[in-house]
């Protein structure tokens, strides 16, 4: 039988990002993005299950079986925390655990500048970091919240589900409210949270329109709000959001959006040349003229304001995908792989190639 300790101990001796149990295969951990198997047996049903059992609470087995799927943060010893998603596929049980590094990284270390850091310091507003599942959205906002634990009197209310980073008190006070254990929801937890004195609250996601609705109130009414959205550029992020909200009340979305919104860090995790990931991003930092532009509905024009707002800390994804690439750091099928313009993209290749 397999034994789950000996597999998570593996894990992050080897850093990988996800571990994965399915039936038919040896336990699989994901390093710089690809899967490699660990050198096991192949997993049964029998051990699927047990290993799903060795650390899932009762409540969550519970809700797999009568849901067929399940989400929770789990614990290991105090060494690591893991967000585990287990869920049944034809007929068995699969486990899915993504390692939530213990350590809280810096600014310099994720590549972003001082212009997101002073926002930090905005007594309003709403600050989001969007991209896909898995690039590192999580990651960049325990940084945001750490520094602001460290440099400012505040009090953070964290809103997560599960809890992945956990921040002691160090200037701020910080409570951690999770989704199905302290509150019942995301959008319960924000109304609450109103009422609880806060001056920065933390919104795992905006996954809803409810709680979209109230993280627009609370950035405009006195409070910094961080939060997520599942989108791959600033531009789409912003149109999300709008969207989400029925027809008759976008025209009023997009004027709260543009009074409240105070950056976008739209970001993608890509594998180094030399193993390991690095973060691209693109940053929208609102302006003035970008205000405009949210509030006049002509959010296709953000592209170009991001690179007009270049000497202020904006950029594009791909400028930065291809920065990463001529300085040697990642490979030229990750740029084409993740950039958005594909075709400018490879044109920019072609001179670089030629240079």
């Amino acid at each position: 039988m397999i034994q789950v300790e000996k597999v998570l101990t593996a894990a992050m001796s080897r850093e990988a990002e996800d571990i994965i149990f399915t039936v038919g295969r040896p336990p699989m951990l994901r390093l710089g993005g690809s899967l490699e198997p660990l050198p096991t047996e192949v997993l049964s049903p029998e051990d699927t299950v047990a290993l799903m059992k060795a650390i899932t609470p009762e409540r969550y087995q519970q809700e797999l079986q009568e849901e067929g799927s399940t989400d929770f943060g789990f614990q290991f010893r105090e060494k690591a925390v893991f967000r585990v998603a287990a869920y049944r596929q034809r007929g068995d049980i699969a486990v899915v655990l993504r390692l939530i590094p213990n350590k809280i990284r810096s600014f310099e270390e994720l590549g972003l500048g001082a212009g997101v850091q002073e926002l930090l310091f905005r007594p309003r507003g709403l600050l989001l970091v969007t991209g896909p599942t898995g690039s590192g959205k999580t990651t960049s906002l325990a940084t945001m919240v750490d520094h602001i634990n460290r440099t400012r009197k505040a009090h953070i209310i964290t809103i997560e589900d599960p809890i992945e980073f956990r921040h002691e008190h160090k200037k701020s006070i910080v409570s951690h409210r999770e989704v199905g254990v302290d509150v019942p929801s995301f959008s319960v937890a924000l109304r609450r949270a109103l009422r609880q004195a806060p001056d920065v609250i933390l919104v795992g996601e905006m996954r809803d329109l409810e709680s979209t609705r109230l993280a627009l109130m609370a950035a405009e009414t006195g409070h910094l709000v961080l939060s997520t959205v599942h989108t791959q550029s600033a531009q789409t992020t912003v149109e999300r959001i709008v969207e989400q909200f029925p027809g008759g009340e976008q025209a009023q979305t997009r004027i709260q959006l543009a009074n409240s919104l105070l950056a976008v860090l739209a970001q993608t995790l890509v594998p180094c040349v030399d193993g390991g990931l690095v973060a691209a991003f693109e940053i929208l930092l609102v302006t003035s003229a970008v205000r405009h532009l949210i509030r006049d509905n002509k959010t296709f024009r953000i592209d170009s304001a991001i690179q007009t707002g270049r000497e202020r800390g904006m950029q594009l994804l791909d400028d930065h995908l291809l920065r990463l690439y001529r300085q040697g750091i990642i490979e030229r099928t990750e740029v084409l792989t993740r950039c958005r313009y594909p075709e400018d993209v490879a044109q920019e290749l072609q001179q670089v190639g030629s240079a």
